[in-house]
């Protein structure tokens, strides 16, 4: 932890997207924006809000969305939405390919003001690349504004997957989540961190139930889900995820990624980028319902 950076030194980009992002003109209701990071290093861009809805697509590397309350691994072939005006940050630890669309309030008003990751299917993925292609120059009547308006009826369609890790609110708390957040793997013991923040064992655990809904275990268990899928995109095998993570062999690690996400692990990567066309998956996906407003 010593050697992180602070949000300050972390290299972002200039506010050259600000422009799309906060663009009013209904006749260009979606906006596409594309942005690489080849450097293997840090990258972050500050809690920030805008008039558009966001859909953040990493085509290639793992990018994390975060707000107050929660936190978004987005692995290679999804997305998170960011609902208009929310306020988020958007960090990753090293190369990437960032392609983002800018979508009107107005045209997004049927869909959830929930931030959630999606996956990315074989159309809306394509209907993303146009976008970023024709960027803002059409017009409200063109033929690219017609095929561009497809994209907010078909995110509405699309099931969301579980990939958020819910915030504590609490100073103390945050001081622990944030340090597990920068090391996944880390062993302590929540008797460690509450003598680390000044409070008893029993205070933390209350508050940590209460403000996440999840318990000490399951949130560390959840956090390194996350980690799981973002070293698995990478091309880490099972056997050394597995025991990066701490599991005593692959077995218990897929066991926990199968009751978790409805897939071993190399199934879940190959084919999430294309369950909302029906593919197989668990009964969790079959019962959901798009991120149309519905699920609010």
């Amino acid at each position: 932890m010593s050697g992180s950076l602070s949000m300050d030194e972390i290299p972002h980009p200039t506010p050259m997207h600000d422009s799309l992002a906060n663009d009013e003109d209904r006749g260009r209701s979606v906006v596409g924006f594309a942005h690489d990071w080849p450097h293997n290093t840090q990258f972050g861009i500050p809690a920030h809000h805008h008039l558009r809805a966001q859909l953040v697509y990493a085509a290639e590397g793992v990018i994390r969305v975060s707000t107050s309350r929660c936190t978004w691994v987005v692995p290679p072939q999804q997305a998170v939405w960011v609902p208009p005006a929310v306020e988020h940050s958007v960090t990753a630890g090293g190369a990437f390919d960032l392609r983002t669309l800018y979508l009107h309030p107005s045209a997004v008003a049927h869909l959830s003001g929930e931030c959630c990751v999606i996956s990315v299917p074989p159309l809306l993925r394509e209907l993303i690349l146009y976008a970023v292609r024709v960027g803002r120059n059409y017009g409200p009547d063109s033929a690219e504004s017609r095929v561009l308006a497809v994209i907010p009826d078909l995110l509405g369609t699309i099931t969301p997957e579980p990939l958020q890790l819910p915030l504590p609110r609490d100073r103390r708390l945050r001081i622990i989540t944030e340090a597990l957040l920068s090391n996944p793997s880390d062993e302590h013991p929540l008797a460690h961190w509450a003598g680390r923040v000044g409070a008893s064992e029993r205070t933390l655990l209350r508050h940590f139930s209460s403000e996440t809904g999840l318990s000490y275990h399951e949130w560390r268990k959840r956090l390194r889900l996350f980690h799981a899928i973002t070293l698995l995109s990478k091309g880490n095998s099972v056997t050394a995820v597995a025991y990066e993570l701490g599991y005593e062999g692959p077995s218990a690690f897929v066991a926990m990624f199968r009751r978790e996400l409805g897939a071993p692990p190399r199934r879940y990567l190959a084919q999430h980028g294309h369950r909302a066309e029906g593919g197989g998956g668990s009964s969790r996906q079959e019962s959901a319902t798009g991120i149309s407003k519905v699920q609010a």
